[in-house]
């Protein structure tokens, strides 16, 4: 079985240490007593569940999977996965984050998303059940009208009852202007849906009495495209004016897919039949209310990449200290031993550091954009909340397609690790590959996020949001430019960050004339913009740790091998991993044309 060690130092580095999270958490009326100790003690005991109620599931959950009955179209879920949900609901989990007045504990969502971290970590698939949820919750909270409000929050606080987001048909994905599922109004305030949707995560399940499922539908008048779409409630049960559950909804699972990855979790095909519906937000305008759901979503799926980043690392650094094979180039390295353990050998070097770099780069940047949705919603300055909610926008395509692309590269890496062991089921590593794989593609294919980020975010403002990062990068630049300890990090981001402003302006003027230039670039520009941002918070990482270590020394003591570890890290991955960035530039210019001007290859 996998091993799994909760990261709690170096979440509380990149919280406490990095971003001092406390001072900016504190300046925000609803966040003005929180502290450290209270953030830390929190994920203590979040770590402990993921590893000893969630991380012995993982195996036997993908092994089992769900179990679907055609005739009363139930769901059962693997065996432990619906006890392990009682403990969660019982140790008030699902109201982390969620606010006090729909029976909410009211913390800060970067502690829910590190908890949220190591749930993935230890059992991806069972964290999706009640993941959604957050992400429902939120666009009701959003949007939702009191009545619904009431109605709905505090069961789904609770984790009394979970959601879901029904938004993808067999005939369309990303593009929802062309669904079909049609909503039609019966005078008394509530619609009856008919339509079928597919690839629904946790769209049914065994684990609570009620499903909220949020839906996207037509209504009979609705104007063609993206701007006919309406969001509508659709309960699992009704619910009664008392908040009781009343008769069963026509809404129901009509089969499993069948996945090569998230195995336990229940990836459903749902059937409306006439089901009764109630309106969010205003009609035709249901994209303002599902978009919530979907950028929660977008963060919720690079952070299952990290959480698989990082369990894949633990599991390839234990095996490859204890795997021996072959002796170390340079002279046996364990001569007590018939061979040396493979940790002694460069390449396997390379595969581990690869996976740690992209874990602990990817866990700051989720960190920093979780602060940012703070700030966007809680900070009273409207300046604060304006800025913070343009850089997360910005943030989110790089955060869903950079981390779960990196999640691909290393759990690959990790398995490669084990050699032959790694698709070997009962270390749990191939798992990880199957699961890494599939989050780079849903919740948006990581090249519609790319799209998305070129196209929308940096060109849309011609760069606008693009140069108040770069304000960042400049701030750090300046602060430790004649730091020579520093170089080796600041060089390489103060020369991509010039270098970015014109490679943007240059595809922008391409696009201009051929769009097709945008559609080809825009894959390699996320990587570099990606490499931009990783770059930016390694550089901030090694500074405090440069900054530790030299306390350290001046205080005549030794220094914690945390920050060092931290600083060869860091080393690694602006030796080996930031240069990416010359070629994906290099790449992108090339433009179109040997893309488009390919009939014949692709006859």
């Amino acid at each position: 079985m996998a091993i799994y060690t909760p990261p709690l130092r170096d979440m509380q580095f990149v919280m406490h240490e990095v971003l001092d999270v406390s001072a900016d958490l504190q300046a925000m009326p609803v966040h003005a007593d929180m502290d450290a100790d209270t953030i830390n003690a929190v994920l203590v005991e979040g770590g402990k569940f993921a590893a000893e109620v969630l991380l012995p599931l993982n195996i036997s959950g993908d092994t089992e999977g769900c179990t679907y009955d055609a005739k009363s179209h139930a769901v059962t879920t693997p065996a432990g996965f619906k006890e392990a949900y009682a403990q969660y609901v019982a140790g008030g989990w699902a109201a982390l984050a969620c606010e006090p007045e729909f029976g909410g504990q009211g913390l800060p969502l970067i502690v829910n998303q590190c908890f949220y971290e190591m749930m993935n970590s230890a059992n991806q698939a069972w964290a999706m059940y009640p993941g959604l949820t957050h992400g429902a919750y939120a666009a009701l909270a959003t949007h939702g009208t009191e009545e619904q409000k009431a109605t709905y929050l505090h069961k789904m606080s609770s984790g009394a009852w979970t959601g879901t987001m029904c938004l993808t048909e067999a005939h369309c994905g990303t593009d929802l202007g062309l669904m079909r599922t049609k909503a039609e109004p019966q005078g008394d305030g509530t619609y009856r849906l008919t339509g079928n949707k597919i690839f629904i995560s946790a769209g049914e399940q065994d684990l609570t009495d009620n499903i909220i499922h949020l839906v996207l539908a037509r209504l009979p008048d609705a104007p063609p495209g993206i701007k006919g779409v309406s969001l509508f409630i659709v309960p699992k049960f009704l619910v009664n004016a008392d908040g009781s559950l009343g008769a069963r909804n026509g809404i129901y699972c009509g089969g499993l897919e069948h996945k090569m990855g998230i195995k336990s979790n229940a990836t459903a095909q749902i059937v409306l039949d006439g089901a009764v519906g109630t309106l969010v937000g205003q009609p035709n305008k249901g994209m303002q209310g599902m978009f919530v759901m979907m950028n929660a979503a977008r963060l919720g799926v690079g952070n299952q990449s990290l959480g698989l980043t990082e369990v894949a690392f633990q599991n390839a650094l234990a095996y490859a200290r204890d795997r021996l094979q072959m002796r170390s180039l340079t002279g046996p390295k364990a001569p007590d031993q018939a061979a040396d353990p493979i940790i002694v050998h460069p390449d396997v070097r390379k595969m581990l550091l690869t996976a740690r770099a992209y874990a602990e780069g990817g866990r700051a940047l989720m960190c920093f954009s979780s602060m940012l949705l703070e700030k966007e919603h809680h900070h009273p300055d409207e300046a604060v909340r304006k800025e913070s909610g343009e850089l997360l926008a910005m943030l989110t395509p790089i955060v869903k397609a950079f981390i779960t692309d990196n999640g691909w590269t290393a759990t690959s890496g990790c398995l490669q690790v084990f050699g032959g062991h790694g698709y070997i089921k009962e270390w749990g590593m191939e798992q990880f590959v199957r699961d890494a794989r599939i989050n780079m593609i849903y919740e948006g294919t990581n090249t519609i996020q790319s799209l998305d980020l070129l196209g929308r975010k940096i060109l849309g403002n011609n760069g606008a949001t693009l140069k108040k990062f770069g304000k960042l990068i400049g701030a750090l630049v300046a602060e430790e430019g004649v730091n020579e300890k520093m170089a080796e990090f600041i060089t390489p981001i103060a020369m991509l960050g010039e270098q970015m402003t014109r490679f943007t302006t240059e595809l922008g003027f391409k696009g201009f004339q051929n769009p097709d230039e945008v559609g080809a670039a825009a894959v390699d520009y996320l990587r570099v913009a990606g490499h931009l941002v990783f770059g930016y918070f390694w550089a901030r990482m090694a500074q405090v740790a440069l900054r530790q270590m030299a306390a350290a020394a001046s205080q005549g003591r030794p220094s914690d091998p945390f920050y060092l570890a931290k600083l060869q890290t860091a080393r690694f991955y602006f030796a080996k991993l930031f240069p990416e960035t010359a070629t994906l530039m290099r790449t992108a210019r090339t433009g179109s044309k040997v893309l488009m001007d390919t009939d014949a290859a692709l006859a």
